[in-house]
């Protein structure tokens, strides 16, 4: 056969129906038709508008148009009623002495009449503006007025009238109001702060109370068991104290409890105020001994489990701790719910000594000033490291487990302080597995010892031996 037998007998060529060779096109012919065979061009203006100049595609468009605007109006209306029906936030407006810090002091006063600044007086008035500097708000006067006198033999009420004029005038100048303590003063009969003050010979005890009143005393302390602590006699004050009062200047009874249950006053006023303002409480039972570790932790503990939030409290210690445990009820005292109260005695080793006693007690009041979780915010007991309530008895009992680390917690909103106290002799490690729903994040903010600074872990959290730390909680991006 010879070589160009299969070109003419149409070898090479794929001859096929609507190919574009056709019947005898060569191999070197493409396969695919060029873009002239298929030529495709877009729809020019005018015919985009005869399209879209239909009636199919003009009532398109105004359903999406409509649709739009309604969906914008219903999410607006929505916006507007949950803004209206949602409570407004309405700020805690606090009174004065609930934010204070009170401060009792006993001054010596002179028996001399004619000396109207005793020795006592003047050096509680040179003291007076470094109290104000480490935050305290208010005096708690004792020892003003003889206990239980009788009308025959009060003798000392015209010069205990001049100092106490004296120290009001000075207190003035500070910014600090003064609280009188009339407890167990002999009420509603004519005591020495009855006699002698420029008013009838038989003033009553309303009269007594206007005069110091007038003078620009804040309050007044009574106790449980005086006869004063009914309904019918503070019904009466209440209408004293309201005279002299103002929003800025409310003036207040403080009642200070002796007892072990504290005898209610179920009865309800027309005014804005009510019939004791501040509870004094104290945080230990009271001994003539140095309370132990044990009863220590029992008494907190049993403090912070049975706290109730229907009445104002101003804490006291109240029990004698030993020289270990006073910088960690300090910071029990500063971080409760309430006003704290501390005596003179309690309170003259840490602003005289130690610099470090003066910074803790520093950082403690003005914490407590600024932040609202300190000042009103819930608190919730948390008993870290045990399972079971922790008592003398149970450490008898069982020596191997470990004792519990009381702790609690105050919340505002967001912001949370985490109170840990140590009152053992032994160092604690925290469990913070215990409670997950904590944020494991935190920063130091005060300590027993003033020795911890800036951001910690929960996990690496140790406790000394009768140590007590303040930790402002925080979570990942949300700390303020």
């Amino acid at each position: 056969m010879p070589l160009n037998a299969g070109a003419e007998a149409g070898y090479g060529s794929v001859p096929g129906a609507g190919l574009p060779g056709g019947e005898g096109a060569s191999e070197t012919d493409p396969l695919l038709a060029p873009d002239s065979v298929y030529e495709w061009q877009p729809m020019n203006k005018q015919q985009l508008q005869a399209v879209a100049g239909g009636s199919g595609w003009k009532a398109v468009r105004c359903y999406l148009v409509l649709l739009f605007w309604l969906a914008w109006i219903a999410m607006l209306a929505v916006a507007v009623a949950i803004v209206v029906v949602s409570p407004k936030p309405v700020p805690t407006s606090l009174r004065w002495w609930q934010k204070c810090l009170f401060y009792h002091i006993k001054p010596e006063m002179s028996p001399d009449m004619q000396a109207e600044r005793s020795e006592g007086i003047n050096e509680a008035c040179e003291r007076l503006p470094y109290l104000r500097s480490l935050g305290v708000g208010a005096l708690i006067l004792q020892g003003a007025f003889h206990v239980n006198a009788s009308p025959e033999n009060l003798t000392e009420n015209l010069e205990t009238k001049a100092q106490v004029q004296h120290l009001l005038a000075e207190s003035k100048k500070s910014d600090l109001r003064v609280v009188l303590d009339i407890c167990e003063v002999n009420l509603p009969g004519q005591s020495e702060m009855f006699r002698n003050l420029n008013t009838s010979s038989n003033c009553s005890a309303t009269d007594v109370l206007r005069f110091w009143l007038d003078e620009g005393v804040a309050g007044f302390v009574i106790c449980d068991t005086d006869p004063a602590y009914s309904v019918e006699t503070l019904l009466e004050w209440r209408g004293v104290f309201e005279e002299f009062s103002t929003p800025q200047d409310e003036r207040i009874l403080l009642l200070r409890q002796t007892l072990d249950v504290l005898h209610p006053l179920n009865v309800s006023t027309q005014s804005n105020g009510t019939l004791v303002n501040v509870v004094l409480k104290t945080i230990l039972p009271k001994s003539q001994q140095v309370l132990s570790s044990e009863e220590v932790a029992e008494a907190i503990e049993t403090k912070l489990q049975t706290w109730q939030e229907d009445v104002w409290i101003s804490w006291t210690v109240g029990g004698e701790v030993s020289e270990e445990l006073k910088r960690l009820v300090l910071v029990l005292m500063m971080t409760l719910p309430g006003s704290p109260a501390f005596k003179y005695k309690e309170m003259e080793q840490t602003l005289d000594e130690k610099h470090s006693d003066v910074a803790l007690f520093s950082t403690l009041s003005h914490s407590k000033s600024r932040e609202e979780a300190l000042l009103f915010g819930s608190l919730s007991f948390l008993p870290f490291n045990t399972t079971t309530n922790f008592s003398s008895s149970s450490l008898s009992n069982s020596s191997d487990s470990s004792p519990p680390i009381l702790a609690f917690l105050r919340s505002s909103g967001c912001v949370q302080f985490l109170v840990l106290l140590n009152v053992w002799p032994e160092p604690q490690s925290l469990d913070p597995s215990w409670a997950a729903s904590l944020p494991e994040k935190g920063v130091y903010v005060a300590s027993t010892g003033m020795n911890h600074m800036g951001s910690t872990s929960l996990y690496s959290v140790k406790l000394l031996p009768y140590e007590a730390l303040v930790i402002k909680l925080f979570r990942p991006g949300g700390y303020s």
